[in-house]
């Protein structure tokens, strides 16, 4: 005779048999962030600037993996749609970076990534590249915590050891000799690293060095914003490199498939940067670390003087970062980079100072001109011959 078995038996024995072991529940997953859901119907300002779809023909970035070492990534936005693989979270286990509180990874990742859009004037300025998002941060508020500099050093050396080509890091965090050995470890593994210069501005001492931003070889990068002008919160120096906008900034949010935007920062400048080292890492891959940052910054457009501490080499230039034979191959092995221990002169100073000579030879010969004009007037009128001569003798009264 067999058995009979109840149906709360059965159900019961099914569900034990597809339960998760150590599955956490469904609560301890943190809240990414409230949906927003607006458009974006204009072009924002960045875009139009840097112009990087002239560079599309050439390079979208395909095939470089960059990491974002942020505040994490979110998903969830057609902008970042299988632009994303799974990354590491170093505060929430099992979230595979995917999990953005703050929306500035998010942000950062959609400027250096994001897809084109049928619906949005939005696209990244290097839109065939892959994100690797690493979370290190909840936010980007000043932080105290004293694991934030280890944290960001386990980091680097993760996405290097996972592939990334590119690494972008919009915060800044104080030094210390992990810190030292992660981003030497990046850079002697090929990997071009770009950091923010800080945004204390004014209110931080003139060339007083904000890491990861301040280590040579590492690209700094300050805000300007849509006049081509220093922005006032970003921090000038002797390490700053490089510019790039940094102000009334707009991308993704985190969640909903909406837009954002973020007043200034150069958390942004730098991920504009970062897209157009993935644009020419994508398009040269000939070239090693070093030369992809010799040429980003030879190929910017440079401020009167060839560098200032508030824009570095001047502002970031996709298309001649790509399409210029500047900072090539042919460069010789071992040959030091652009860099702000070793200067290296204006490119186009001699173009500059010949345009300088022909203005001032030009005034000049219109100013003959103007003088030559009664001395010929009075010539015609005495048909040239010469006037009286005059008697410089005392008179009689």
């Amino acid at each position: 005779m067999r058995p009979k078995f109840s149906l709360a038996l059965v159900v019961a024995v099914v569900a034990a048999l597809i339960t998760v072991p150590g599955a956490a529940p469904a609560s301890a997953a943190p809240v990414c962030g409230k949906p927003i859901t607006n458009e974006l119907p204009d072009t924002p300002w960045p875009l139009r600037r840097l112009r990087p779809d002239l560079v599309f023909p050439l390079s979208r970035g395909a095939g470089v993996l960059v990491a974002v070492i942020d505040s994490g990534v979110s998903p969830n936005h057609r902008a970042l749609n299988g632009r994303l693989v799974p990354g590491l979270d170093m505060l929430a286990p099992n979230t595979q970076g995917f999990c953005d509180e703050h929306g500035h990874g998010t942000l950062v990742a959609g400027i250096i990534a994001g897809n084109f859009s049928s619906s949005s004037a939005f696209y990244g300025i290097a839109p065939g590249a892959r994100i690797l998002p690493i979370r290190v941060l909840r936010d980007q508020q000043k932080s105290f915590d004293q694991d934030n500099p280890q944290r960001i050093a386990n980091a680097i050396r993760w996405a290097v050891d996972h592939g990334a080509e590119v690494v972008n890091l919009s915060l800044v965090t104080p030094r210390t000799a992990e810190l030292d050995a992660a981003v030497q470890y990046a850079l002697d593994k090929d990997v071009v690293l770009v950091a923010a210069a800080g945004n204390e501005g004014a209110t931080q001492q003139r060339n007083e060095p904000a890491y990861p931003a301040a280590y040579p070889g590492v690209i700094a990068v300050a805000g300007i914003d849509e006049n081509g002008a220093h922005v006032q919160t970003s921090t000038p120096g002797d390490y700053v490199d490089i510019a790039a906008p940094g102000k009334n900034i707009v991308g993704p949010a985190a969640n909903g498939g909406g837009f954002v935007s973020a007043p200034e920062g150069t958390s942004f400048a730098a991920a504009y940067v970062t897209g157009v080292v993935a644009l020419v890492r994508a398009y040269r891959p000939d070239l090693n670390g070093r030369q992809v940052v010799d040429r980003v910054l030879r190929t910017a457009d440079h401020p009167a003087g060839g560098w200032d501490p508030d824009v570095g080499f001047g502002v970031v230039n996709p298309y001649w970062a790509v399409a210029s034979i500047a900072g090539s191959a042919e460069q010789a092995e071992g040959e030091a980079p652009v860099a702000v221990a070793a200067r290296q002169p204006d490119p186009l100073a001699d173009v500059r100072q010949a345009a300088i000579w022909t203005v001032v030879g030009g005034v000049l010969f219109a100013l003959m001109l103007l003088l030559a004009v009664p001395v010929i007037r009075r010539g015609r009128q005495r048909r040239w011959r010469p006037g009286a001569k005059q008697d410089l003798r005392p008179q009689p009264d």
